[in-house]
């Protein structure tokens, strides 16, 4: 490459440059001194503060989003496997219409949609009286951890399977074809042969599921008001009504910490795939 490239290659990439740097480097540092210093000088006192206001927030918010990530993933194998395995046209049709639409939908309409869909007076409630499936007194309202974890995977269920479908359907279907001649039921080639072909996959669409489920506010927000909460919501929380900015950057520095810890995770998996053998 000749020097005159190399500028003009620079000139191309600086655009980009300039945005990292200033919408995520510069906000990530000013975080991060803020969440360490007090008057100038280093301190744990925000993150003490932190974890003594809103462990049982951490936990929960763990939770959520690992019961999230696993019902996701398990909702978006039935699909992906029924799309490239279904013999049936109509219901594969059908999965193949409507599973991408919650993509299009923001967070925030998915949270409004069910704070009317789970309220004790919602519409799921009030469709089970209509049929005699339930008497007007047994209706509870599930805008709680439960709507949170119903939003998450409803909303991500169709990430995971656009990404698993495709790598199903890149792989080798003698293989597929193989298992199912030797009689090896439809749900026995997903699990045992197809599955293990597309794992890497899988692992790369929940982990970028469980990032974008932690940095989610309006959900929790809106389907669950109630504690224990996210840390989304305590951060915003510190900011709004206490102006405390320290706290809510030491918040913000443990939910990254907690992001970095799938994503090691993910690269130890790749790594040791990688491994000579």
């Amino acid at each position: 490459m000749s020097l005159s490239q190399r500028h003009l290659a620079l000139i191309l990439i600086a655009p980009g440059l300039v945005l990292v740097a200033a919408l995520f480097l510069y906000p990530l540092g000013f975080s991060l001194i803020s969440a360490f210093s007090k008057d100038g000088a280093f301190t744990l006192e925000w993150f003490a503060k932190a974890f003594e206001l809103y462990s049982t927030d951490m936990v929960f918010t763990v939770v959520i989003v690992l019961t999230s990530c696993a019902l996701t993933a398990l909702a978006a194998i039935v699909i992906a496997g029924t799309l490239t395995l279904g013999e049936n046209r109509w219901i594969v049709g059908t999965l193949k219409a409507l599973y991408r639409w919650p993509l299009f939908i923001p967070f925030i309409v998915a949270a409004q949609c069910m704070r009317t869909f789970l309220a004790k007076n919602g519409l799921m409630n009030n469709s089970f009286v209509s049929l005699g499936l339930m008497e007007p007194l047994q209706a509870v309202s599930y805008l709680d951890w439960r709507g949170i974890i119903a939003t998450f995977v409803w909303k991500q269920t169709p990430f995971v399977a656009l990404l698993l479908a495709g790598a199903l359907a890149s792989i080798d279907r003698a293989t597929l074809e193989a298992g199912r001649n030797l009689g090896a039921s439809r749900l026995r080639v997903l699990i045992e042969l197809a599955l293990p072909q597309v794992m890497q996959t899988l692992l790369v669409a929940l982990v970028l599921s469980f990032v974008t489920m932690l940095s989610v506010l309006s959900v929790p927000l809106m389907v669950s008001g109630s504690q224990p909460t996210m840390l989304t919501v305590d951060m915003a929380f510190r900011i709004n009504a206490y102006g405390d900015y320290a706290t809510a950057n030491a918040l913000g520095v443990i939910t990254y910490l907690i992001s970095a810890g799938a994503a090691i995770l993910y690269l130890r998996r790749g790594l040791s795939q990688e491994a000579p053998r």
